[in-house]
């Protein structure tokens, strides 16, 4: 699922981690966070990539929230 349907549906400890903490491996909590808002669905491929060091945030979804964290519209990217 895109990062533009579940990123209004997550709550706001999630959301605020993904922006202080952008970039980096995503802790279980945050994941069952982002799977939640997604209704569940275990498909990350469009979000996230697995690393050496757990699961991190695809470069798009990085650059998505970094966008949204600087108070700018990621749609007109």
């Amino acid at each position: 699922m895109d990062i533009r349907v579940w990123w209004p549906l997550l709550d706001a400890e999630t959301r605020d981690w993904l922006i202080e903490h952008n970039g980096e491996p995503l802790p279980p909590k945050v994941v069952d966070g982002i799977k939640a808002a997604a209704g569940g669905t275990t498909d990350s491929q469009s979000w996230a990539n697995e690393s050496p060091h757990g699961l991190q945030l695809s470069d798009g979804a990085v650059d998505w929230i970094e966008t949204v964290a600087n108070g700018e519209d990621p749609s007109a990217s």
